[in-house]
């Protein structure tokens, strides 16, 4: 099934929140293979851990709540939008499983279930986005979304822009 994401933004407030959270950002620089070129995002789900390509050989590496069983997915896609502290319309089959859940959730609401910032994926079913609930990083925990914790996803939101190569694997 295809989850929509309907993201907006919300007031400008949540920039000075992104800029705070930076800061406290610690990603691990390590050794790193592949044939990617540099500023490739490369998502590991069975590591749940994102890697943000710096050169042959090394990545900035970060820990990510992925898919959970039958909502997982591999491919290639790319970064088509950024947004901080944004708003959150739930997917259809988020709606399906979750009825008493709002229509909209604004960006800022501790119940927003992406974060500080979110990072769109082309085509529109799923984002690279932070988390109110940061102990569901590290698990498989999403309806297809790659969940950061708040300091990381402003750290990467930073790093890269739109159009930034994004390769998902299991």
């Amino acid at each position: 099934m295809s989850l929509k994401i309907a993201v907006a933004l919300a007031a400008t407030l949540g920039a000075g929140m992104l800029m705070a959270t930076a800061a406290q950002a610690r990603p691990d620089l390590v050794g790193f293979r592949g044939d990617y070129s540099p500023g490739t995002i490369v998502v590991k789900t069975n590591e749940r851990r994102l890697y943000l390509v710096v050169d042959p050989g090394h990545a900035m590496r970060y820990p990510v709540g992925v898919g959970k069983a039958g909502k997982q997915w591999a491919g290639a896609t790319r970064i088509d939008g950024k947004y901080r502290n944004p708003a959150w319309s739930p997917p259809a089959e988020v709606k399906h499983d979750k009825p008493s859940m709002p229509d909209v959730i604004p960006g800022g609401s501790p119940r927003n279930p992406m974060g500080v910032a979110a990072m769109t994926l082309a085509g529109g079913e799923y984002a690279i986005h932070g988390t109110n609930m940061p102990g569901s990083v590290g698990g498989f925990v999403s309806y297809g979304c790659i969940r950061m914790l708040n300091a990381d996803i402003s750290d990467l939101y930073q790093r890269v822009s739109v159009g930034t190569p994004v390769v998902v694997s299991r």
